[in-house]
């Protein structure tokens, strides 16, 4: 959605008074159409005003409610455990410990992707928000880059945890070369999940009632699929089509090999420059599907009258 000069999208048009997104010196402006024509700082002020306002609530979350905090850091450490006692049991080699302990600290961020980026938009619908959000003077990218970045914060706290913990408790040897490398690639792989959320989000609000049991779909399964667990190499043809689609599987399946050395490299279906390549490739594609599935829903939207819930 533009924020040029649309008089809809101006304050004047829209639901309610939205001069608050505008500086003092517009806001008496002679009519609506002069009020309407931003130049290029008040538009970038009231996206980056949109991205705040939908990061806060999650990293404000964080603070309300502690006990969320136990419990989304508790409950998932004790599955890492898991997979920890089960690789000593078999006596395989530490670094495989290691894999587990990046698995869960990446399954963190997968979780938020569906949860919190993939189905939010849907919920918002259902909540009789979204059609807000699309008349608001803002671009509806903005609004899913603030959802991200908050679900980043959040995401990032429990992710930490579990490194630290996992490493000092079972002790985990990291044998890091090419640090610059590996968070690149650490930066890459959000990028790309949190890309695919953006996809994911509009797909979801014309999907309906099916967002629900895609989200089951989208949790167990890829984490299978993505050798979350386990090198993921071992799945073969499978294996290559998950990295060939996922960015969890590219992202970790580099990481392991710039974190470890030993089994990470012969376990390795990629170089990690290769899948560094391939997950800058993921980003754009990722953020040009999302861009152009927004216009679509927007446009679908307008034609069809799906911005609200109906029956409500």
């Amino acid at each position: 959605m533009s924020t040029g000069p649309d008089v809809a999208n101006g304050p004047s048009g829209g639901m309610g008074d939205t001069s608050w997104a505008l500086p003092a010196t517009r806001r008496s402006a002679a009519g609506p159409r002069e009020a309407a024509r931003w130049d290029r700082g008040q538009i970038i002020a009231t996206e980056l005003r949109a991205i705040r306002g939908r990061s806060y609530p999650r990293i404000r979350a964080m603070f309300r409610e502690r006990s969320w905090i136990f419990f989304e850091i508790a409950l998932p450490f004790l599955t890492t455990s898991a997979f920890v006692f089960v690789y000593r049991a078999l006596k395989a080699p530490q670094q495989y410990v290691g894999f587990v302990v990046l698995g869960g600290v990446m399954i963190a961020f997968w979780l938020n992707v569906v949860w919190l980026m993939a189905g939010q938009l849907y919920w918002e619908k259902d909540q009789g928000n979204l059609e807000l959000y699309f008349a608001s003077p803002m671009d509806m990218m903005s609004v899913l880059f603030g959802m991200a970045f908050g679900g980043l914060v959040m995401s990032s706290t429990r992710a930490a945890v579990i490194l630290v913990v996992a490493t000092f408790l079972y002790g985990v040897v990291f044998s890091v070369q090419q640090w610059f490398l590996l968070g690149a690639v650490f930066l890459l792989t959000l990028f790309a999940l949190y890309g695919l959320g953006m996809v994911l989000a509009s797909l979801f609000v014309m999907w309906g009632r099916e967002v629900w049991h895609v989200n089951q779909l989208l949790q167990e399964p890829v984490y299978f699929v993505s050798g979350v667990n386990f090198p993921v190499n071992r799945l073969g043809y499978l294996g290559a089509l998950a990295v060939a689609t996922l960015p969890l599987a590219v992202g970790l399946d580099a990481m392991r090999q710039l974190a470890f050395t030993g089994p990470a490299g012969t376990t390795a279906l990629l170089p990690p420059e290769a899948e560094a390549a391939l997950l800058v490739v993921m980003v754009a594609v990722f953020l040009v599907l999302a861009r152009a599935m927004l216009r679509l829903m927007e446009r679908l939207a307008r034609r069809e009258g799906r911005l609200t819930a109906r029956g409500r």
